[in-house]
């Protein structure tokens, strides 16, 4: 069982130690700090945070002595002459198709370090960054210093290379209001998955445009999107321009693929090849952020429900977790120890963790929860916490 718990909250980074089978937190670090990624290098033992510093911008932060003492990193920036297609939130009077609708270009700048991923066994310096707008950032020595993948920024799905000139293909990447804070609406990756089998091997997926998936360490990068739909789309087939919240794989079967979505929860079992819809609204598994793998048996999945778009809070006042353990075929909801009234929870994208059988969840109301038995009752670990951003075991 892991012995750490770290959140990443809208007021800094909260850590749960276990001691004596109980679960205890630490004062907060980088206090009053939005952190909204916060997680423990399974390789060295480094803790990472990702602030949103309203005065110094977005920075990466690392503890190497478990959290006593922090320093701050290698800045994540893109290099000069970094541009992108500029996607605004859709207007009543706004046609794409117009001749007069031509690309707007922006100069890129970090708005968010959305999360942070780690390469194999070994390479032991290897971390990856996922930014808003869009950058896939790679670091090789620990974090001191980091590289642009512009593979994958200058893919034809978002325009071409735009550091040679202007886009020579039509931009898929829409945007995202998750940095709402900061009055954007820019694309952004927020999942990244390396196959502990294959280095090279590697999915992203990006908000909002959909999965991509490299085969060669990042030189080229495919769509892998067949399956998803699209539902508020013209053409919900489409091979771009989906909505996946967040997408995880099993580790120990890492053919095996899921993303909840925000048109619903979608399964793979051939490497993102093709995606199969499971959602089940008839048990409330149709719209949320985030979703957990079993790290042994890729059919076996937990989601946390919530009612969509304007109103996003939990279904009927009650907050469930759901699982499967057929692949989306069947789902079970599990209440034990939940608020099952007044409760206007949401769990975002990384805010559901699981290691071994122990799965924990924070909400946007600073709520804490933590099943020992596989999700099927449910203990608080703290109600008065900042809004949590992220939750990852250590």
């Amino acid at each position: 069982m892991s012995g750490m718990i770290m959140l990443g909250t809208r007021k800094g980074a909260v850590i749960f130690d276990r001691i004596n089978s109980r679960w205890r937190p630490r004062s907060i670090s980088h206090a009053g700090i939005p952190v909204c990624y916060a997680v423990r290098d399974p390789h060295n033992g480094t803790l990472w945070a990702s602030l949103d510093h309203g005065h110094w911008g977005p920075k990466l932060s690392r503890s190497r002595d478990r959290g006593a003492t922090w320093e701050d990193v290698g800045a994540v920036k893109y290099p000069e002459g970094a541009r992108y297609i500029v996607k605004y939130l859709p207007t009543p009077d706004f046609d794409p198709d117009s001749p007069s609708a031509q690309p707007e270009y922006a100069a890129a700048s970090v708005y968010k370090i959305w999360n942070i991923a780690f390469g194999n066994a070994d390479q032991p310096g290897r971390l990856y960054a996922g930014t808003i707008p869009g950058g896939l950032f790679v670091s090789d020595d620990g974090g001191d210093s980091w590289e642009l993948n512009r593979p994958l920024w200058n893919h034809e799905s978002r325009g071409g290379d735009l550091f040679a000139g202007d886009a020579r293909s039509e931009n898929r990447w829409h945007g995202t209001p998750a940095s709402i804070d900061y009055g954007v609406f820019e694309p952004g990756i927020h999942s990244i998955i390396v196959d502990p089998r294959d280095q090279d091997h590697i999915h992203v997926a990006v908000s909002t445009a959909g999965v991509l998936e490299t085969t060669d360490g990042g030189q080229t990068w495919v769509g892998r999107n067949r399956g998803m739909t699209n539902d508020y789309s013209p053409d919900p087939e489409s091979d771009w321009v989906h909505d996946p919240h967040f997408v995880t794989g099993c580790p120990g079967q890492p053919e095996h693929l899921w993303q909840q979505n925000h048109c619903g929860v979608f399964y793979s079992d051939d490497g993102a090849r093709n995606w199969k819809k499971v959602s089940m609204p008839e048990v409330g598994v149709h719209f949320g952020f985030p979703v957990a793998v079993d790290a042994n048996d890729g059919r076996t999945a937990w989601v946390v429900p919530a009612r969509a778009d304007s109103e996003r809070m939990a279904i009927e006042g009650g907050l469930c977790v759901a699982r499967t353990t057929d692949g989306g075929q069947s789902w079970q909801a599990f209440h034990d120890g939940l608020p099952q009234s007044n409760a206007y929870d949401i769990v975002l994208r990384h805010g559901l963790d699981i290691a071994g059988d122990c799965l924990c969840f924070g909400s946007t109301t600073g709520n804490v929860y933590l099943s020992e038995d596989r999700g099927e009752t449910w203990q608080c670990l703290g109600n008065n916490l900042p809004p949590v951003y992220s939750v990852r075991f250590g």
